[in-house]
């Protein structure tokens, strides 16, 4: 009876102690996440499927203009490049995963707009891109209003096409892909005559090897699309952070190598890094 006593003392001891270890243990997780010192990893959101901004490559690699911007800001947030995990976020879902923490933060060409801002926060901006068109290199195409009577290719869901068609070209035929690399292959056969979404995304396609020298941006500017990293609503910590990296970013160079070294080869003429919280109309 004695050692059924002991027992039953010390199990309950043990059951006390392992419930102060693991309260102890979620505190000092909290503190790992918050950012302020790093932590074991972070994950951010980024697209997997658009070469020049957010590419996973066949190796499993990631390239592009947002990876690299991730890439700064993970570091300037106390993290290595061995410690991010890269989680593809596709434009739908943008909003849920932030909402559900699935990661801290996103940097895929996510244009800051008043609707999405009443379900996130963003920091930056960090590229200011325009709608434009892509068209073969020959291409006698050099305004919008020339497309009248073109075949005009965008990507199904896309109101791009359909803003040239409303706007400047009524008589554009429009061609839905579920790609722009179907779009990319229907442009390159002479299916169609314009790929159109927003430059920085023609022009990650234009610069990839096996386009080099085979398509132009007409040079258009027929949006603003204010690119910003999106954050759980309410981690304004989270978010001036972000801002202080993008800010250094620009001041120290690496914001103007990392468009040269993803933009370049298409010869993308890019407005210079945009002033935190200015947003153009």
């Amino acid at each position: 009876m004695k050692l059924r006593k002991v027992t039953a003392a010390a199990a309950a001891a043990l059951v006390l102690s392992l419930t102060a270890t693991a309260c102890g243990g979620d505190d000092s997780s909290n503190e790992s996440d918050s950012g302020s010192s790093g932590g074991s990893s972070i994950k951010i959101g980024i697209k997997y499927d658009q070469p020049g901004l957010g590419l996973k490559e066949p190796n499993g690699d990631f390239s592009g203009f947002d990876v690299d911007v991730a890439t700064y800001v993970a570091k300037e947030l106390g993290y290595e490049p061995d410690q991010i995990e890269f989680v593809e976020t596709k434009s739908a879902d943008r909003e849920n995963a932030l909402a559900r923490g699935d990661v801290k933060f996103i940097a895929a060409t996510y244009s800051i707009t008043p609707e999405r801002q009443e379900k996130v926060d963003f920091a930056g901006p960090y590229l200011l891109a325009h709608q434009d068109l892509l068209v073969k290199a020959d291409s006698d195409i050099t305004e919008a209003t020339d497309l009248n009577d073109k075949k005009l290719c965008s990507v199904t869901g896309s109101t791009s096409a359909q803003n040239v068609k409303d706007d400047f070209a009524p008589d554009a035929q429009l061609k839905e892909n579920g790609t722009y690399s179907e779009c990319i292959a229907a442009l390159q056969s002479g299916a169609v005559d314009a790929l159109t979404t927003d430059d920085s995304i023609l022009a990650g396609f234009a610069a990839q090897e096996q386009y080099q020298g085979q398509f132009k941006l007409a040079g258009l500017k027929l949006s603003n699309e204010n690119y910003g990293i999106g954050v759980k609503k309410g981690d304004t910590a989270t978010v001036d952070k972000i801002n202080a990296a993008l800010e250094k970013m620009e001041s120290d160079g690496a914001w103007d190598k990392a468009v040269k070294d993803n933009f370049g080869p298409a010869n993308y003429k890019n407005e210079p890094a945009p002033k935190i919280g200015d947003i153009v109309s």
